[in-house]
């Protein structure tokens, strides 16, 4: 079993945090959610989400580091020098590190991701300078998993629970299944 740690920062993208975190926990990983401040974070739509732990050391026992986009949700996490310092550590001790949409800049302002192939949000291959852009919806190369953007969150989900050795066949048909109006 896999550990996963989710940043909340204000105004996290609300679709891309609490939809990576059902499909985890649906696909067998432990997964905490962590904010900075105060337990209910509000997201870049105005809902209050309470997190399930606050920011501690702690987090640097889990396998992987995942950081959603949001407005100013990914810039919230861009300007916390914690955050940075907490993504080297990560990718200096080989752990894993997954971030989407605006999330993906922390990886380019941490210096993880020189020489591996990365994804963002449209346009980011403008940001995200010292990787290797691809435009694919989710990446995962070495220890990074990227991802676009707010429409993507159940494929970098998907690719997430991979690199844990999960086999997210049977999840996606039983997803697409309720998804086209079976039962």
């Amino acid at each position: 079993m896999g550990r996963v740690a989710v940043l909340m920062a204000e105004g996290y993208e609300e679709g891309e945090t609490l939809t990576i975190v059902d499909l985890l926990r649906r696909g067998g990983l432990e997964c905490h959610t962590f904010s900075f401040n105060e337990e209910f974070v509000r997201g870049m739509h105005d809902m209050y989400v309470k997190a399930d732990k606050l920011f501690n050391d702690e987090i640097k026992n889990y396998d992987m580091l995942v950081l959603p986009g949001g407005r100013p949700g990914g810039q919230n996490l861009l300007e916390n020098q914690d955050v940075i310092s907490l993504v080297q550590y990560f990718n200096e001790h080989h752990q894993y590190i997954a971030a989407m949409c605006s999330g993906t800049v922390v990886l380019e302002k941490a210096n993880v991701i020189k020489g591996k192939k990365v994804t963002g949000y449209t346009g980011y291959q403008d940001k995200l300078v010292s990787g290797d852009f691809v435009n694919e919806v989710a990446v995962f190369d070495q220890n990074i998993v990227t991802s676009q953007g707010p429409a993507t969150p159940y494929p970098f989900a998907f690719k997430i629970l991979e690199v844990f050795g999960k086999d997210v066949t049977e999840m996606k048909e039983r997803l697409m299944y309720n998804f086209a109006g079976g039962r």
